[in-house]
């Protein structure tokens, strides 16, 4: 196996089980030119928690919530913030299809971008939408895309991203497709996302909805064997038969 390099760069999370960090540090290695990232967690906190102001679980139907009380909170499964309102994802594991298309993507995107100055991130990794102040106390809305591009690095920090990536995927599962459709989607045009893709991985479907005017304009449903191409990449190519592969999802 080849020494590991280090970088702080891109990052594939696998575990079994989410913990909420502040901060991460990735580790990198390449096998047979298909690179894999690992991220191994470290807290990194922007500000000391006394053990006492931590939260169990709060209330999921008070609020609005901030993303200073989500800092505080010790969810079982990864919850995200809309407007001040908990949604809670899926407790269990996503579904093998899930995985295999977001590695897949996650690995054409990370290839693509290797030198240039936008960064990719795979989920769990929190991104913040302020409205106004960038304080946390007036954060309402955080959540965790599928994969994030980040082309304004001035938008990263030690805790994610601050501000609207320049494209965000959303692969969609039995659990999630309502949040990705109703709520995700006008979050994504109110803050800004430039390009947001929605993948259906039990249909071989995907849908680009790029930003035009401050509304969402849609494409036409691709399919397997379709090349894409990103207007926010210029350069990129991804024929969608490399992502669904004909695999028994």
């Amino acid at each position: 196996m080849p020494k590991p390099d280090i970088t702080l760069k891109h990052s594939l999370f696998f575990q079994d089980k989410f913990l909420k960090t502040n901060g991460f540090i990735t580790l990198g290695f390449g096998i047979d030119n298909f690179k894999f990232m690992i991220m191994k967690e470290y807290r990194i906190p922007s500000r000391i928690i006394d053990p006492a102001d931590r939260v169990e679980e709060p209330d999921v139907n008070a609020g609005p919530y901030s993303y200073a009380d989500y800092l505080t909170w010790q969810f079982e499964e990864m919850v995200e913030l809309i407007h001040g309102k908990i949604f809670k994802k899926a407790a269990a594991a996503p579904r093998r299809s899930h995985q295999m298309v977001s590695g897949i993507l996650f690995n054409k995107l990370f290839n693509f971008l290797e030198g240039k100055k936008c960064h990719v991130y795979l989920a769990p990794f929190d991104v913040r939408f302020p409205k106004e102040s960038k304080a946390d106390k007036d954060v309402y809305n955080v959540v965790q895309p599928d994969i994030s591009v980040i082309c304004d690095l001035s938008k990263l920090d030690v805790r994610g991203c601050i501000g609207a990536p320049d494209l965000v995927v959303e692969i969609l599962s039995p659990g999630n497709s309502q949040t990705e459709i109703r709520y995700k989607y006008g979050l994504y045009e109110e803050f800004g996302v430039k390009e947001y893709w929605i993948i259906h991985p039990i249909e071989f479907s995907l849908f680009i909805y790029t930003l035009k005017d401050g509304k969402f304009q849609s494409s036409r449903p691709f399919t397997s064997g379709d090349l894409i191409t990103s207007e926010v990449l210029p350069g990129f190519h991804l024929d969608l038969k490399d992502v669904f592969r004909g695999y028994d999802f």
